[in-house]
């Protein structure tokens, strides 16, 4: 893929850039920034297991970057990228979204370093599992200590694999199906994860695009209609992002994968490209686009709002200068590397940080976690009440005004919420009062920092509270 990051810094020097950026605009010492920029507890494994007549040596890892809370929150991935720099970046920016997002975790991050396509589904399954047991006997998972979820690779099928793993290690655990989210719905996982990181993408997005001042700026009308978009990823984060702006009334200018791009001005139908990419077998070729046979090329088309969903490192000082989006929404960790970060501010564009633009994973993750931990389905003790109250209010309404409320009005009334409405609903408050928290510290630097500094800010303020509210810096 042509798609690459031709500078020095790695995912995580640029993490630690970032944090250091914004430190500087914080009230904290020097020993109380190095405590909470420390990844804490590192673990690096390699495991043996039988694949076929063969015996392979499986490298593996699992990072806490922070016990501030606990337990520790984050993904785990299977690529052959996967290394222990990787890994430690991800963390960290676990870390911190959760701090910018209100989430009562530390941040943590896992990663097998396998080409998940040359095994078979058996052979993946006693990865997971003997990946689990390793955590287990290092007392690296647990829901007071450190919880997994999917990420890159990784789907609902191998969390339940790690929840009978856990359990059967530890059969007393009231509490284990806690130990991992991102579940199937019926081995306790909360409704709404699948799509939660792409609708809070679109969530974070859409508040930012309601200000009119700093749309003005942009030369943008408020609001998401009309705003032309790309995004590059149809992954579950890109295909869901795109979906809810199309249905929200943005048009679709430009789709990206990893084997090209298409464009078209007058707007790409989501579902008649994903019908053609299972026909075809890719997105080119789609009636009425533009092929790019090099996908970096799909990013430096004409468009208000461009969102990277899938790989690190997409825009680099190479292609920074070519960007011609107003706005960057960060979908996937990392997309543009530290030296591009500095062309597009110069450039006047609004970028809108990783670090807080896809917490929603962990924001629904942790309504998840929550759910197993109460055993009490989301909207069960309180659905049948809130039904009962809008119809004995619809006929109060009836019976004083002498008119009926049609058919169609009193099903739509009456409907009380259910577990993925109740989270859907905490998704975008969270997103909402997030943004607006960076974006007044934002407004507080006076030019002095961009909205990634004023994130990392909101972050260690909150972080670096916490510590001190633990008492360990005498």
């Amino acid at each position: 893929m042509a798609i690459m990051n031709t500078e020095n810094n790695t995912f995580f020097e640029s993490v630690q850039r970032n944090f250091d950026k914004a430190a500087a605009h914080t009230r904290f010492d020097k020993g109380v920034l190095a405590q909470i920029k420390a990844c804490n507890s590192i673990l690096r494994i390699k495991f043996p297991v039988k694949i076929g007549d063969q015996v392979e040596v499986i490298e593996a890892y699992r990072v806490q970057h922070s016990h501030h809370k606990l337990p520790c929150k984050g993904g785990i991935r299977f690529s052959m990228e996967v290394d222990q720099e990787e890994v430690m970046a991800l963390a960290a920016l676990m870390t911190y979204k959760c701090a910018i997002v209100n989430v009562p975790f530390g941040g943590g991050k896992g990663g097998i370093k396998i080409d998940s396509k040359k095994y078979t589904d058996f052979d993946l399954e006693k990865i997971t599992r003997r990946y689990t047991s390793e955590l287990c006997k290092k007392n690296f998972i647990g829901p007071g200590i450190d919880v997994p979820a999917p990420d890159y690779g990784t789907s609902a099928r191998e969390m339940s694999w790690i929840l009978d793993t856990y359990s059967s290690l530890n059969p007393g655990d009231i509490n284990a199906q806690a130990c991992v989210t991102g579940k199937p719905i019926s081995q306790g996982g909360v409704r709404g994860r699948t799509e939660a990181t792409g609708l809070g993408v679109f969530f974070g997005i859409r508040e930012a695009v309601s200000f009119a001042d700093d749309m003005e700026k942009l030369g943008l009308t408020t609001g998401i209609e009309g705003k032309r978009v790309i995004v590059q990823g149809l992954g579950n984060v890109g295909y869901h992002t795109a979906k809810y702006f199309q249905e929200a009334g943005a048009k679709l200018v430009g789709l990206i994968e990893f084997n090209g791009a298409i464009y078209s001005e007058e707007g790409l139908d989501l579902d008649a490209v994903q019908a053609h990419r299972q026909t075809t077998g890719g997105i080119l070729d789609f009636p009425g686009a533009i092929n790019f046979t090099d996908p970096a090329a799909g990013l430096e088309q004409d468009c208000d709002i461009l969102i990277p969903a899938a790989l690190e490192s997409v825009i680099h000082k190479d292609n920074a200068d070519r960007i011609k989006a107003k706005i960057i929404g960060e979908a996937a960790n990392g997309p543009i590397t530290a030296e591009a970060d500095e062309i597009l501010n110069s450039k006047g564009i609004l970028v809108l940080p990783d670090v807080y633009l896809n917490a929603g994973g962990v924001t629904v993750s942790y309504f998840e976690w929550l759910k197993n931990l109460s055993r009490v389905r989301y909207g069960r003790l309180e659905k049948r009440f809130n039904d009962n109250m809008y119809k004995e209010l619809i006929d109060i309404i009836e019976s004083m005004t002498g008119k009926r409320v049609s058919d169609l009005e009193r099903k739509t009334i009456l409907r009380g919420p259910d577990e993925i409405d109740l989270v859907h609903s905490g998704l975008e408050d969270t997103m909402i009062g997030a943004y607006r928290e960076i974006r007044d510290i934002h407004v507080s630097l006076e030019g002095k920092g961009d909205l990634r500094t004023a994130a990392f800010i909101c972050a260690i303020n909150k972080i670096g509270v916490a510590y001190e509210e633990l008492g360990i810096f005498p």
